[in-house]
């Protein structure tokens, strides 16, 4: 993609709907659609029902843009609906009884990816699209990377000069309004293009979505980096106009204060502009929660507050235990970790690459991962609070999880409860070569069991060989009563058999 390059869109400058969640209490599903208009463009009426007129909240005017939210009721019933300029869009919005759930991640590549025809780039939208005329999906979970945005650092003149400077003039140089405005630009431009391709704003007007973002949302590795270049002022300063495009275009809310990129913290976000769901009121860390009947979906923030040491920080810590515990009793929980919790054994490659000058490239991407030799203790920790969950609390708990562009499944054996985790990425990132996938495995092979007589275990996906499936692929949940079920797509190779969660 070119500087500052964006998609024409259908409708003479009009982006939209993108529909999200809000939850439901199995009489009232709440939504919200996002629309953007050119400025002082008037904006369609939004209908819900074909009744109710909606008035939307006018959360951001940027670029000549200008950012609104539509909040809205509608049944909880499976032939729900709202129209938005002249045109109808169903919506499953019974989450009461039999539920179809789909999980993506990993939306796009490192590099060319808009470079490819759409046809192939979307395969997968276009066969979840097939699904969900099938059977309606009432929920659409992403995993993070929803956008691979490394290609900001192209997106100015100056900013291609800080990435090829030394580190003394890196940390000297200021983060300047002109360098805002075209990071911030890129990163609006950006999610705009992907979510006006038509295979992806098809669903994302028909099936309501929960986002949680991952590194490439933001840049490859953000929080995984050396602790000075995370503290220039510049890095600071992509960060925060990042966060401003994910608030605006995977939470549907505005990120007020102007992130300026030289203070060790982002000004708070005003509390009443968050959506409820948000679990940190000043909006240091994201997180957030939303209950559905005998269901709560759950995602850690894993990248307002990671430094090279930490994954969560501690606002992420503080409200993650409360937030659990308040799970109304018998929900099962969808705890959505964007990077995997259970993995492969990772301290013995991160051994030989500090033995290895050249490969310690490589480090942030090991850094990564909870399985990290750096996040042990951090790690034990998580799997701990969600063994005391799980067994304290009485809920099964199931963990989705994308970002390591194969598919896979592992099993966290506590006292009482077995944990499933369930990989699916990417939905649109190509495969990587089957001996990358066979390596994976071998690490699995050796096994890591952080935790004393609980161990974490990677499997095959059924009738599936090897432990990681080098395909893309996207990840069904499905409830029928009480009995959950889960099952991969994978391109090439077709459906996985059910999988018992």
């Amino acid at each position: 993609m070119t500087e500052n390059q964006v998609s024409t869109p259908s409708r003479d400058g009009l982006f939209g709907p993108f529909l999200f969640a809000r939850g439901s209490d199995g009489t009232t599903t709440r939504l919200a659609a996002l629309v953007i208009a050119p400025e002082g463009a008037k904006v369609p009426e939004l209908r819900a029902m074909g009744r109710d007129l909606i008035t939307p909240e006018k959360l951001a005017t940027l670029f000549d843009r200008t950012y609104w939210r539509f909040d809205f009721d509608v049944p909880a019933t499976s032939d729900a609906h709202y129209s938005f300029d002249n045109e109808t869009y169903p919506v499953c919005a019974d989450m009461t009884a039999d539920l179809h759930i789909g999980f993506v991640s990993c939306n796009g590549q490192e590099d060319g990816d808009l470079d490819r025809p759409l046809e192939d780039r979307n395969a997968l939208w276009s066969d979840l699209a097939d699904q969900h005329e099938k059977r309606p999906f009432s929920l659409l979970l992403h995993g993070g990377d929803q956008i691979y945005a490394d290609g900001v650092w192209q997106c100015h003149a100056d900013i291609r000069a800080w990435k090829k400077a030394r580190r003394g003039q890196k940390l000297k140089t200021a983060f300047s309004d002109e360098m805002r405005d075209a990071v911030l630009k890129f990163y609006l431009d950006y999610y705009l293009t992907i979510y006006d391709q038509p295979q992806i704003s098809h669903m994302l007007a028909r099936v309501p979505s929960l986002m949680m973002w991952d590194d490439h949302d933001i840049f490859d590795g953000w929080g995984s980096h050396k602790k000075w270049f995370q503290g220039a002022a510049v890095a600071r300063g992509m960060f925060a106009c990042a966060r401003e495009a994910f608030c605006l275009m995977q939470l549907g809310t505005s990120a007020d204060g102007r992130p300026d990129g030289l203070s060790d913290a982002l000004p708070d976000t005003e509390p009443d502009r968050l959506p409820d769901m948000v679990l940190d009121r000043t909006g240091k860390s994201l997180a957030w929660k939303v209950d559905f009947p005998g269901m709560t979906v759950i995602a850690p923030d894993l990248r307002s507050e990671r430094t090279p040491e930490v994954i969560m920080g501690d606002h992420g810590w503080r409200d993650i235990a409360p937030a659990l515990e308040s799970i109304p009793k018998g929900n099962r929980i969808l705890l959505m970790s964007s990077v995997p919790v259970i993995g492969p054994r990772l301290s013995l490659v991160e051994f030989f690459l500090h033995m290895m000058p050249s490969a310690q490239k490589y480090e942030d991407d090991l850094r990564d991962q909870w399985q990290s030799r750096w996040h042990r203790r951090e790690w034990c920790r998580f799997l701990e609070l969600l063994e005391r969950i799980a067994n304290d609390h009485d809920h099964e708990i199931t963990i989705v999880s994308g970002e390591i562009h194969v598919a896979t499944r592992g099993t966290f054996e506590t006292m009482g409860k077995t944990i499933h985790q369930l990989v699916a990425s990417g939905i649109s990132h190509t495969a990587p070569p089957k001996a990358f996938a066979r390596a994976l495995g071998l690490l699995a092979w050796i096994g890591d069991h952080p935790l004393p007589e609980r161990p974490t275990k990677l499997k095959p996906l059924p009738d599936r060989k090897g432990v990681y499936c080098a395909a893309r692929n996207y990840l069904t949940l499905t409830r029928k009563g009480k009995n959950w079920d889960a099952k991969w797509h994978l391109e090439g190779i077709g459906w996985t058999p059910d999988l018992k969660v």
